[in-house]
């Protein structure tokens, strides 16, 4: 995606003077967009390239009129009445209000801005279809019609940055559609399928208060998906599952499709966490959907075409985790940090779910009514096992990440647990000033 927001100009910008600040010139630039109209209801006129090039011009001219002094991160606030051409209508602690656009700070820095006025709302899409009729006029005119394109690319690209940070998701899914169309233009050849990705996820989010928005983020994602757009983890499985699950009251083949999707998404991708808890409440919330060994079954087919996959042992495990079965889950972890033995996921998470045992067998032998403290001393060491086999595994995932707060947490924990028996005083004196130093505590 042309992400190459246009600020090359913002510093000769903050030093102007205040006589070269411009406010939006609303009737002039209506002025020019009335010519334009005329332009194109000129009959010869209409049939030139340069009358729908002008248009994508003056159109994107409008569009950009009200926020073209301001920049992220670089304006500060005593310099925004310079470029804004006055004071704002209205001050708050977290932004002022112009006539045009609320501008948002971050301390003094100008953080983002949203535009509530517009001097014509389908600005962006008149000036995208001005430029596709420009080059279909004459296709010689390309290069013109790419850098105006990229202009207004730029421009919904820093609005969906803005968006993002005062929490204007719909705003952001606006602006990367508008991206979306740019970018179709033939003079691009193919999309970028990333953008898919990002207008889709927005789509799954939004759809949680209204439904209307997953249809589109079904349509987004999947058109990514089919182009071999997938993110590093995997995640787009998982918000094209939630685009489909959320149109299921509507359309029972939507659930089907989303269990499909799952599916998919745990065969490329076996680590991801959000995929396998999706699944399980898949299986246990909607009737006839599957049995959740159903997934043990799927990754141990994989697994006979493939043992030597250390992320199908470590989605294996994460499944009998939720299970309940913490030995088949501690099993998979061992191999894969017998695959991988520098892995520090691997390694932590054979802590974790050592740990996690060890938690299940102490509640259970807190119930039981001992008859002598010597039952209950015997109770207690077999209840510890687990945590006495988690340790070495935390250490060496200490070692190879020792920035990590959650382990040396629980490190210090068990250690501290174990007191009593020879060395983990010890261990709980060595890590306990190491996690109070990572917590910031000394």
């Amino acid at each position: 995606m042309k992400r190459v927001l246009l600020v090359a100009m913002a510093a000769v910008l903050l030093l102007a003077p205040a006589a070269n600040a411009q406010s939006v010139n609303e009737g002039a630039v209506r002025a020019k967009l009335e010519k334009s109209n005329a332009d194109i209801a000129n009959p010869k006129k209409n049939a030139k390239a340069a009358t729908w090039l002008n248009r994508g011009k003056v159109y994107f001219e409008s569009l950009q009129a009200p926020t073209k002094n301001l920049f992220m991160d670089l304006l500060d606030q005593a310099m925004l009445p310079t470029n804004m051409g006055g004071e704002p209508k209205s001050k708050t602690a977290e932004y002022w209000e112009y006539p045009w656009v609320k501008v948002y700070f971050n301390g003094t820095k100008v953080k983002a801005w949203e535009q509530t006025r517009f001097i014509d709302e389908k600005a962006g899409d008149v000036a995208i279809e001005a430029l596709t009729k420009a080059y279909e006029l004459d296709p010689k005119l390309a290069p013109k019609v790419k850098e105006q394109l990229d202009e207004i690319i730029n421009f919904y690209v820093q609005m969906a940055e803005c968006s993002n940070r005062i929490k204007r998701y719909d705003l952001q899914q606006v602006a990367y559609e508008m991206v979306i169309k740019a970018e179709a233009h033939p003079v691009y050849g193919a999309p970028d399928y990333a953008t898919y990705y990002l207008a889709g996820q927005l789509a799954a989010y939004l759809g949680a208060n209204n439904a209307s928005a997953f249809p589109r983020g079904e349509e987004l994602l999947t058109t990514a998906l089919e182009n071999g757009y997938a993110d590093e983890k995997g995640d787009i499985y998982y918000y094209l599952f939630h685009c489909c699950y959320g149109q299921k009251d509507a359309d029972r083949s939507k659930l089907l499709k989303s269990k499909e999707v799952l599916l998919q998404g745990i065969d490329k991708f076996p680590k991801n966490e959000r995929i396998l808890n999706s699944l399980m409440q898949l299986y246990t919330v909607e009737e006839g959907m599957g049995d959740p060994q159903d997934l043990v079954a799927l990754i141990e087919k994989a697994l006979e075409n493939d043992p030597k996959n250390a992320d199908l042992w470590f989605g294996r495990g994460r499944v009998y985790y939720k299970l309940n079965n913490y030995d088949e889950c501690i099993n998979s972890f061992h191999k894969v940090v017998e695959i991988k033995p520098d892995d520090f996921d691997g390694n932590y998470y054979l802590a974790v779910f050592y740990m996690a045992k060890g938690n299940e067998l102490y509640k259970e032998a807190a119930k039981v009514d001992y008859k002598s403290q010597k039952e209950l001393d015997e109770a207690m060491s077999v209840a510890y096992e687990p945590y006495r086999q988690a340790v070495p595994w935390f250490e060496k995932a200490y070692e190879l990440k020792n920035d990590h707060i959650d382990t040396v947490d629980c490190l210090k924990s068990i250690c501290f647990r174990l007191r009593d028996e020879a060395g983990y005083m010890e261990k709980y004196n060595k890590y306990n000033p190491i996690y109070r130093k990572l917590k910031g505590l000394e």
